[in-house]
């Protein structure tokens, strides 16, 4: 299935819903050919037909689990096969809140291997691909969690931390080659309406935070094509951040969470 060497291809992990979704629709219509990647029954094969129905553009799709490192490889390996790669946008994570002692092994497992590790080793296995295009471009999906610790979400703004440091130095190693590096760090978005409403009851802040996906995809794949290093999606929470120290900033958030974590047990228990 080698594609012709003038085409050149968009790549999207986590692209069934959501963010990658809302990247997968912006790319095509502007043009761009694109390989959804999602986990299997996330309906990738219908929302592959309908960009190519709708954008005219050339698109495929693979479905794997990056919780199994096999999984990873044997995407990598499909893609290096049969696609030129001048974008890819490393979307996929998985987040949640719980106490970490309340969490299961797996679910740390599952964090770090989804965050940390499939981003880290589908861009060191693609790099070649890249870097024989004339431009290209990788997005890697940080979170505003990055830049602070939070109590009841201990892994996961970990990980995103690490997005965002491996970004920035893969960034300067690669200066002087064609390949751009950039890291985006959205707040939270509104990607249903059960995500919507949880949101929404952490108060105020929860509201002010709230994206629409299809604005955060269209505005960052703009600044990444114009080679912004760090994209910021959101002034209000990241002023936040940025002004309030961390001992006041972690017991804040840290209270916001575990209210959330309580509501939902409540209304799961009947309360």
């Amino acid at each position: 299935m080698k594609e012709k060497p003038e085409e050149q291809y968009a790549v999207i992990t986590g692209a069934s819903q959501g963010l990658g979704r809302a990247y997968a629709t912006e790319l095509a219509k502007r043009k761009y050919n694109v390989v959804l990647v999602s986990l299997p029954g996330q309906n990738l094969q219908q929302l592959s037909d309908w960009i190519k129905r709708e954008y005219k553009v050339q698109s495929y799709y693979y479905e794997a689990d990056f919780s199994v490192d096999s999984n990873i490889l044997g995407l990598t390996n499909w893609l290096n096969e049969n696609f030129n790669i001048s974008i890819l946008i490393n979307n996929a994570g998985i987040g949640g809140s719980k106490a970490f002692d309340e969490a299961s092994v797996m679910d740390i497992h599952t964090i770090i291997q989804v965050n940390v590790k499939a981003t880290a080793v589908i861009t060191h296995q693609l790099l070649q691909n890249l870097k024989r295009q004339p431009q290209s471009y990788i997005l890697n999906v940080s979170s505003i969690a990055a830049f602070s610790p939070v109590g009841y979400k201990t892994v996961y703004p970990a990980s995103k931390a690490f997005v965002h440091s491996f970004s920035r130095g893969l960034c300067a190693e690669l200066k002087y080659t064609n390949v751009f590096v950039s890291v985006i760090h959205p707040g939270a978005m509104a990607t249903n309406e059960e995500i919507s409403s949880r949101i929404e009851k952490q108060g105020i802040i929860g509201k002010l935070t709230l994206l629409k996906p299809e604005k955060v995809a269209q505005y960052s794949v703009s600044r990444l094509l114009k080679r912004d290093t760090v994209i910021m999606v959101n002034p209000v929470i990241w002023l936040f951040s940025a002004i309030l120290p961390i001992w006041i900033r972690l017991p804040m958030m840290t209270k916001i969470v575990k209210r959330e974590i309580s509501y939902e047990k409540c209304l799961y228990n009947g309360c």
